[in-house]
């Protein structure tokens, strides 16, 4: 297929139901748009609700709103429980929602907010919803990491809260680096089961809220490189859309723009951090994430490839 993946690019999506977290601006909003105008029952699982319902106003489609704060596990748990209520199967679960250089703070449940928000809301999230999706032929949990995940990126199991001395970049960093670490144990575990696949994505530099709390070193040199460095969230949400619908995806892949340095582009196979591929690393995040989430995965077993 070309590497101008377009939109235009997207097969029907009719009969296909898909939940997008953070989808009522930026990346989310234009992924669960074009799924939509595509043919996708889409919902937008979202922290605001008036916001998540005034942007499905201004979509065509098949478009829902559902309440979901991934600050909060009780949230979580009542927003999966209401999805199963609404449908019997689920095609797409796109774990997009995020929150970026946060001064330091906590989730409701006492995590650090990056790692509380980007990594286990989402983790919680797919392990109350992945029964849905097991059944379903062709179906995907796609996850939105960043070009970050190689910035001052580890996994601080000796600190994962930044409770000692916290980094606003390491903890994105960590947050993101999670979200591959998540992905690529996920399709293994799921690799025996045939249907449902797991895959990563990254918008670039797209010009979203998400950059909101850059630090005050940082916002005058980006703002004078935006320019050149940015792209439209419409762009930066095509590795996403490539990468829950594009027959050719493989489980445990991962998409970004295909420019420069992959920071704007039209949407092609990208490659992670040679730490993201470390696989004990990824056990060791999935079992951590289980205990802090209370969440797990009784439906694929552990995966024990070295």
């Amino acid at each position: 297929m070309s590497e101008q993946w377009t939109t235009a690019n997207i097969p029907d999506q009719h009969g296909r139901v898909a939940v997008v977290t953070g989808a009522n601006a930026g990346l989310g909003y234009e992924t669960a748009k074009a799924l939509a105008e595509r043919g996708a029952s889409v919902v937008l699982a979202v922290r605001n609700v008036e916001k998540g319902e005034q942007a499905a106003a201004r979509m065509t489609g098949d478009v829902s709103v559902q309440a979901l704060d991934l600050t909060s596990l009780d949230s979580v748990r009542t927003a999966a429980a209401a999805l199963r209520s609404r449908f019997d199967r689920l095609d797409l679960l796109i774990n997009n929602a995020g929150v970026m250089y946060t001064p330091a703070q906590t989730t409701r449940d006492g995590f650090e907010m990056q790692f509380g928000t980007n990594h286990l809301g989402h983790f919680a999230l797919t392990g109350l919803l992945l029964d849905l999706m097991l059944p379903v032929p062709g179906s995907r949990v796609v996850t939105v990491s960043s070009t970050g995940h190689r910035i001052r990126a580890a996994i601080h199991f000796d600190d994962l809260q930044f409770q000692r001395s916290y980094s606003r970049i390491a903890a994105y960093g960590q947050s993101k680096l999670a979200n591959l670490m998540f992905t690529y144990e996920l399709q293994r575990r799921l690799a025996a089961h045939g249907t449902t696949v797991a895959v990563a994505a990254h918008p670039g530099v797209s010009s979203t809220e998400l950059a909101r709390n850059t630090p005050t070193a940082l916002r005058l040199p980006i703002t004078w490189l935006a320019p050149l460095i940015t792209q439209a969230p419409a762009m930066g949400a095509l590795p996403t859309l490539r990468a829950a619908t594009d027959p050719a995806v493989l489980g445990g892949q991962y998409y970004g723009p295909g420019g420069r340095f992959e920071v704007k582009g039209h949407p092609r196979l990208v490659t992670s951090s040679p730490e993201s591929h470390q696989v004990g690393v990824q056990q060791r995040l999935w079992s951590v994430s289980e205990d802090l989430t209370g969440v797990t995965f009784p439906q694929v077993s552990a995966s024990h490839l070295v």
